[in-house]
């Protein structure tokens, strides 16, 4: 348990630019002081001790903002940013190195007995506001979105934004986990890749309409093929796009 907790005092000072010294995490950071508090109710929970754990894991809430479930396994070097409302259900598993900002949810689906919450492996990042939910896994290097919602299983070296939750982008490549608001535009790139559609679709329909013309008049010798696509000009769309 002491390695696991040096583990975490150690990614804080590495991952977070704004920690200045121990005792400034010791005292100012309640994601580290709800993983100390739920490392030992969880050394409790495995000893079969029945209500404390519990009750330490609701003064835990009380006096961080961070919901842990006893049960949840968290692995070494976990970094909890900030913390206001994260809430960790019981049957989650948690990789090492992985970084979660406030008002995350590792919650589970239904009612059922057994394995119900996710499984995040090491290195995953998980951006504000996101729930991830049922009995799923979450691959190596993976960074989820800031309020996406996610519950299908996600494969490693991926990035999931959106609701429900799309992977995006696969790489290969080790993220940074400062770096979670350099997300793609699911969105966006969508509706770009339609107008260009639409500019091609218009541009055929042109090619036709110079065609009928040039037969109606007899002249089929008239190059008609060479008519440009009317230039889409939504103005809500190109602002949505940011385009300039």
């Amino acid at each position: 348990m002491l390695k696991a907790i040096k583990s975490d005092l150690a990614i804080i000072r590495e991952r977070d630019p704004a920690a200045r010294g121990l005792l400034e995490i010791l005292l100012c950071y309640p994601g580290f002081q709800a993983l100390v508090l739920h490392r030992f109710s969880n050394r409790l929970w495995k000893l079969g001790i029945p209500l404390l754990p519990r009750v330490l894991s609701q003064l835990t809430r009380s006096f961080t903002g961070i919901e842990i479930h006893p049960g949840a396994q968290i692995g070494r070097g976990v970094f909890i940013d900030h913390g206001m409302g994260v809430v960790i259900g019981e049957t989650s598993e948690i990789g090492n190195r992985c970084l979660l900002y406030q008002g995350v949810t590792l919650g589970g689906t239904g009612k059922d007995h057994g394995k119900r919450h996710p499984t995040l492996a090491e290195n995953v990042v998980v951006g504000a506001g996101a729930k991830v939910l049922g009995a799923i896994n979450v691959g190596t290097n993976t960074r989820i979105g800031a309020g996406s919602v996610v519950v299908r299983d996600v494969e490693a070296n991926s990035t999931v934004v959106g609701i429900p939750g799309r992977i995006v982008h696969q790489s290969g490549v080790r993220i940074n986990p400062l770096a979670h608001s350099a997300l793609p535009d699911a969105e966006a790139n969508v509706i770009r890749n339609l107008m260009e559609r639409i500019d091609y679709l218009e541009g055929q329909v042109s090619k036709l309409n110079n065609s009928l013309k040039a037969i109606e008049k007899g002249n089929t010798s008239k190059s008609y093929l060479s008519g440009k696509a009317q230039n889409l000009k939504d103005r809500e769309i190109i602002e949505f796009l940011g385009d300039n």
